[in-house]
């Protein structure tokens, strides 16, 4: 990265653009990338104090500049971001100083979670990023996002359209997860493999509590770790953080030991803060961190890493399934998703992906099938195929870590698939096979395996992500096969030290009772050393073999998994429920998300149950588990929204069904949400409205940054009882206390439920408001209270 050293030298960021902006009289909500047009010397001034104060990097002032965020501005990306790269580049003249352009999160949600897609989210991070290397900037900084996928989109964005290097930065909770539920192993293991240069964490949080999440990240990465705090947190009454600048760096200092090499700081810090860690932290050298490779596949709510046994499911794949290839042929995602659930319902904990078919485009299907699977499901997935187009396509929308199935000995093959797998961060399956075919001797496989891996290394492919399949042939017809077979497992394991695949179904074909001899076989293999098979998970004698070998070979501590299999006592973090074709009921679809066949047990449920009945008995109880599993931590957003979203699939049949029978449904209540005057951020309030719409109430929404009177006014014309307001700004905490005195003023004074990042328990009740809502399942807690159920 240009002249930075992050081996030898701890670098120095800056802090709070927006908080020395409000100091200096920003008005609340006020858009501060607009001060780049009308203020360009006050933006100058507080660059030329943070480089003062001993930052080696400065963010130009271009945290918002997307077009999504401009577009009521007049103004455009271009303008905007160019003139504050070249503010920035003045305040840096005769220093070594780098500039950054900023990227922060667009403001909407992307999918499934959303309706922003992945390639509309690529092309607003791209404007930027091309609008600030083209202006002169030196790097790029991707920073305070909660989305995983937004994070990914934000990097190939810059990736691919610019030479910038790249630091990028999540936001966490005290958890040790984001706002969407991403874990720190998902996030440091997606970034580091599409290219990061350096990532870490920035906002939500002081250095303190910042400090075992920061440890947590610098054993899950190579890559140098960054640390962007706040400065502690804020008082919602004044907007002040109760850290000072010494209390701020003391912190600092367990991370720098915990091994962060950039230090800089979030809201509340100015250059005084700034300042003082660069003084504590004078002298320093980067603290060496211990890091221990491993086989990782993830999602970003699930991060899988292969320290023992993993099954693959075998079952998303064409060959020999007439049902599956007709869905292909038709795009019946519905079909494939559902053939995903009872693969992971049976224990499958990574999918094998195949959509290969005579007729089907490849390119454009398996990246469709990629989106439909991981809308509803949370296990890592093994993209299966030999054309390259089609894995990039796949890899570029997977959300997470994925695998790549396969390459092989044959240096044109790897020469189309390992730069794919590299540009990706994924891992990659060899097969021990070359040009001239599957070898007959287990020495041949295993040096065949050996080149594969040195081609991976080569193209910067670390090692622990190469696996390999030593193929299992027809025991019927190379009856001496299966030995080669077992014994090129444990050379691969013993010698070079991989992971293992291997599809074990293959070895009894042509056979009677096939079953026998594949677990038999399977029992086998795994004591050689296979730590990947792919197999069917829905035969249960071959999971339970898995789960008996997990036992013996203490992976399965205690015992634990294997008495709970077999005693009826699991307890996974998701629902599990019959998948379609089994059984699946309308809750079950509920709460998988499953929309279209939410919408298709609803249908089929009103011909024996009224509709009030199908709301109040079936989908409100579903729903109420989804809730609950939000509540305690088993599930997250991602989760929480696509029920609604099944259950707003419910709400179309029944409406539907009600107009042709002249009928109607009444909302159970109507409330009215509002983020207040002066903030723009509504993703919050957008959660709400839609939980609560599938409760059955009717939700007014009146936007965000409204008025007081605005809200009042609404409010007073339509007799509405309840009103929600939200903030996420510290800044427009008096707006929604100024909203909330009004209405409670009015001659029918609704009752007020607030909510947002900064607001408190305690200040809620401060302000005035009846209730305090920390997220969308308590506010319909709060309805329920007010409006009844």
């Amino acid at each position: 990265m240009g002249s930075l050293d992050f081996t030898d030298n701890l670098i120095f960021l800056d802090g709070a653009m927006g908080t020395v902006l409000q100091q200096r009289g920003l008005p609340a909500g006020g858009q501060p990338e607009l001060l780049n047009l009308t203020r360009p010397e006050l933006l100058e001034e507080i660059h030329r104090e943070y480089i003062a104060a001993g930052s080696r990097i400065i963010y130009a002032n271009t945290f918002g500049a997307n077009a999504r965020k401009l577009a009521a501005t007049g103004h455009g990306v271009e303008e905007v971001v160019t003139q504050a790269v070249r503010i920035a580049r003045k305040a840096a003249e005769g220093t070594d100083t780098l500039v950054a352009v900023d990227m922060g999160p667009l403001g909407e949600l992307l999918e499934p979670m959303g309706s922003l897609s992945f390639e509309d989210a690529y092309d607003l991070f791209r404007e930027v990023a091309v609008a600030g290397a083209r202006a002169g900037a030196d790097l790029a900084v991707i920073e305070t996002m909660t989305d995983l996928y937004e994070a990914r989109a934000a990097l190939l964005a810059v990736k691919e359209n610019t030479d910038l290097p790249v630091l990028v930065t999540l936001s966490f909770e005290t958890g040790g997860r984001t706002f969407t539920g991403c874990t720190i192993p998902s996030m440091a293991r997606t970034l580091e493999g599409l290219g990061a240069d350096a990532i870490g964490l920035n906002c939500s949080l002081g250095p303190d509590l910042l400090l075992p999440l920061v440890k947590e990240l610098c054993a899950s990465t190579r890559l140098p770790v960054i640390a962007k705090p706040n400065a502690g947190l804020p008082d919602p009454v004044d907007g002040h953080y109760h850290m000072d600048p010494e209390s701020f760096a003391q912190a600092l200092l367990p991370c720098w030991e915990a091994g962060v090499t950039i230090f800089g700081g979030c809201c509340g810090t100015t250059p005084d803060y700034i300042r003082r860690v660069r003084e504590v932290l004078a002298g320093r050298a980067p603290v060496r961190r211990a890091y221990r490779p491993v086989s990782f596949l993830c999602t970003p709510t699930v991060p899988l890493p292969i320290d023992g046994v993993r099954t693959i499911g075998e079952r998303i794949n064409p060959t020999g399934k007439k049902r599956f290839q007709q869905a292909l042929l038709e795009g019946d995602l519905d079909y494939i998703l559902d053939v995903g659930i009872q693969e992971v319902d049976a224990g499958a904990d990574i999918l094998d992906v195949n959509v290969g078919y005579p007729g089907v485009d490849e390119v454009d299907m398996l990246p469709r099938v990629v989106k439909k699977l991981q809308s509803a499901l949370d296990v890592p997935l093994q993209l299966d195929s030999s054309n390259p187009a089609a894995l990039e396509a796949g890899l570029r929308v997977y959300n997470g870590k994925a695998a790549v199935n396969s390459v092989n000995g044959d240096p044109a093959v790897q020469e189309k698939i390992l730069p794919i797998v590299k540009k990706y961060g994924a891992a990659v399956v060899g097969l021990a096979l070359d040009e001239g075919g599957i070898p007959q001797t287990a020495q041949e496989r295993v040096d065949i395996a050996r080149r594969i891996l040195d081609a991976a290394l080569a193209h910067g492919i670390p090692k622990e992500d190469v696996w390999i399949d030593c193929l299992t042939l027809t025991v019927s017809a190379q009856q001496g096969q299966a030995r080669e077979t077992l014994s090129a497992l444990r050379a691969v394991r013993e010698e070079l030290g991989l992971q293992t695949v291997l599809g074990v179904s293959n070895i009894s074909f042509g056979l009677p009772n096939r079953a026998l001899v594949t677990e038999t076989f399977l029992v086998q293999a795994l004591e050689a050393g296979l730590t990947l098979p792919i197999l069917n998970p829905n035969q249960k004698t071959m999971m339970d073999a898995v789960a008996a070998f997990r036992v013996l070979s203490g992976e399965d501590e205690g015992c634990r998994a294997y008495v709970a299999r077999f005693a009826g006592e699991s307890a996974p973090a998701a629902p599990v429920s019959p998948a379609a074709g089994t059984g699946m009921t309308l809750e079950d679809a509920v709460i998988r998300g499953l929309r279209a066949d939410a919408a298709r047990l609803a249908k089929q449920a009103l011909e024996t149950e009224e509709p009030l009945s199908l709301v109040n008995n079936r989908l409100i109880p579903a729903l109420d588990q989804v809730g609950n599993g939000y509540e305690g931590g088993t599930l997250f957003l991602p989760q929480l929204l696509s029920a609604a979203q099944a259950a707003q699939a419910v709400f179309e049949v029944l409406k539907e069904a009600l107009a042709r029978t002249g009928g109607g449904m009444e909302a159970k209540g109507t409330l009215a949400v509002a983020t207040v005057k002066g903030d723009i951020h509504d993703i919050g309030k957008n959660i709400v409205k839609t939980v609560l719409e599938n409760y059955g109430y009717q939700v007014i929404d009146l936007g965000r940054d409204v008025p007081a009177r605005a809200v009042c006014d609404a409010v007073a014309e339509r007799h509405i009882p309840l009103v929600g307001l939200s903030a996420l700004m510290t800044t427009t905490l008096p707006a929604m206390e100024e909203t909330i005195r009004m209405l409670k003023a009015l001659p029918e004074p609704p009752a007020v439920f607030v909510g947002g990042a900064v607001v408190t328990p305690e200040y809620a009740q401060r302000m005035g408001a009846d209730y305090y809502a920390r997220d969308a399942r308590q506010s319909v807690e709060i309805t329920r209270e007010v409006l009844g159920a």
